[in-house]
């Protein structure tokens, strides 16, 4: 088993297909604050909530210089059309193959209906302008948490 990703470790390296950015990587993320946020299924309710709601606070976070970008292991098709619906301002990642959602050990066992499967943690990664690991949340609940992302970001930054 991969070590768990912990605060002060860098982004693992990474390219991938992405929406807006053709081909996203870490180098995509170098010089400015990001916030990647991990998400299980486009064009599902909570997590069309969560894009909606990073996408409305957009400017906010652009306003501190932070980057924003969606991660998730649909399609890049699934992502184009999941982000023309929302309008979205920022960056789906493509991560068919899990390789960075498992880097960033957010691809666990979950539960449906007594179902056992593997899937996507939601889990939002806050990186400094050198790709360091700052701020990371786990087991995220949707409610409010774009604005506990966006206060921690006013404060480190």
């Amino acid at each position: 088993m991969k070590n768990e990703i912990s605060l002060h470790d860098k982004i693992p390296s990474f390219s991938l297909e992405a929406t807006i950015l053709n081909t996203c990587s870490e180098t995509n993320l170098l010089g400015h604050w990001t916030i990647l946020f991990i998400y299980p299924k486009d064009n599902t309710s909570g997590c069309t909530r969560e894009a909606r709601e990073f996408n409305e606070r957009y400017s906010d976070f652009k306003s501190l210089g932070v980057e924003i970008f969606g991660l998730s292991k649909d399609t890049l098709a699934s992502h184009i059309s999941f982000s023309k619906k929302l309008d979205l301002q920022f960056s789906l990642i493509s991560d068919p193959q899990t390789q960075l959602i498992q880097d960033l050990n957010a691809w666990k066992e979950k539960s449906m209906y007594g179902k056992k499967y593997m899937g996507a943690e939601r889990s939002t990664f806050l990186f400094d302008k050198n790709l360091v690991t700052k701020h990371i949340w786990r087991k995220v609940k949707v409610d409010d948490h774009v604005n506990q992302v966006f206060d921690k970001c006013k404060e480190m930054i």
